[in-house]
């Protein structure tokens, strides 16, 4: 009897978004993932080169939005990505029918077939130490039916992410310790922040699972049975061969706006961590660029023509030939672009979206966003 094959690995990278938190550097047609908002390349384009090494192009697959997809096939293509393997959904609806959708494709090629589902634009410094947690990841995937997710170790008391707190040991793999995950907790106070901090078995959740396609299904069927329903006729579309454009723009706008955490991992009880012993920062917000930046004598950030005189921690980035100038102003951001500036201060940063709803209902309030 022949050899039964290995379950194929795949690589599934989330690409959407509203372009709010780097306005107006970032818009909705082009947001943090098809910017250089840290490094010279794309947020999008560096997350391709990561996982590169571990898993090969043609099993790379990018789900965007209809309004970014032109945008993440230049990048895709240069990346030599098959042009099929970029899915546009036609309406956004948050990130377990991202993965309905992901498992579909995925078991289309390899019903048997484990896959990561990765963010497009988080900033990690060492790809070899990723590479390896990544092929760990997968390693426990295909040893057990589990949800792997990746875990950042924190450093601060965060309240801007969710948080995951590790249970007994599981098992290794690859010299890589994986723990039971005890529970998933929402975005904390600051105070309940601290005490995660302080308890030492939180890490956040950085929104990396690698999982199979039979448990991504089990679970949707067990969990999500109206999502799975919604998404089977996808699997029949794929598997006839035939376009799927038409069927997503029928299915999509019913499918319930639901994250995957809620709608799958925070009611299994098969999911485990891996501690990631790579860097990473998910770069939210303006401020948080300077971390990757080598600030100027007086801790200015500046990208671009930009100069600052007499002031100190500014962050300021302008695009093309325009000469931005601070003088005399610290703690501030600016950043101009060829049909919108903003001038900020840092620690108001969180209150750019509040800014957009404003412009928003300004007349052809739209074309700045």
């Amino acid at each position: 009897m022949p050899k039964p094959t290995k379950p194929q690995h795949f690589a599934v990278i989330i690409a959407g978004g509203k372009g709010e938190r780097f306005w107006p550097q970032s818009r909705e047609r082009r947001p943090k993932h098809l910017l250089p908002i840290v490094g010279a390349k794309p947020m999008l384009a560096q997350t391709l080169d990561r996982i590169r090494p571990v898993v090969p192009a043609k099993n790379t697959c990018v789900i965007t939005s209809a309004t970014q997809e032109k945008a993440v096939r230049e990048i895709c293509a240069r990346a030599r990505l098959p042009a099929a393997n970029i899915i546009a959904e036609p309406i956004g609806r948050d990130t377990a029918p991202a993965v309905a959708l992901a498992a579909a494709l995925v078991a289309a090629r390899d019903p048997q077939g484990i896959f990561a589902v990765l963010p497009a634009d988080h900033v990690i410094h060492d790809a070899p130490a990723y590479q390896r947690d990544l092929r760990a990841a997968f390693a426990a995937a295909a040893a057990e039916p589990v949800m792997v997710t990746i875990g950042i170790t924190p450093d601060k008391p965060e309240t801007g992410f969710g948080y995951i707190q590790r249970g007994p040991a599981w098992r290794k793999f690859n010299n890589r310790a994986i723990s039971r995950v005890k529970r998933f907790v929402e975005k904390p106070t600051h105070e309940l922040a601290k005490t995660y901090l302080a308890a030492g078995d939180y890490l956040w959740n950085a929104g990396m699972f690698i999982w199979s396609a039979p448990v991504v299904e089990a679970a949707l069927a067990a969990h999500a049975p109206a999502l799975a329903a919604g998404i089977a006729p996808v699997r029949a579309a794929l598997a006839a061969r035939k376009p799927l454009a038409p069927l997503l723009k029928k299915i999509y706008p019913k499918l319930d706006k639901i994250s995957v955490d809620y709608a799958l991992l925070e009611k299994s009880d098969n999911v485990v961590v891996l501690p990631a012993a790579f860097d990473w920062d998910d770069v939210g917000i303006w401020p948080s660029v300077s971390r990757h930046c080598s600030p100027d004598a007086n801790g200015n950030a500046l990208r671009g023509t930009a100069i600052v005189e007499s002031g100190r921690n500014n962050i300021v980035f302008s695009e093309g030939a325009h000469l931005t100038a601070v003088l005399g102003a610290d703690n501030l951001i600016v950043v101009h672009t060829p049909d919108a500036t903003l001038v900020a201060p840092k620690h108001r940063s969180q209150e750019i979206k509040q800014l957009l709803k404003r412009i928003e209902t300004l007349k052809n309030g739209k074309r700045w966003l």
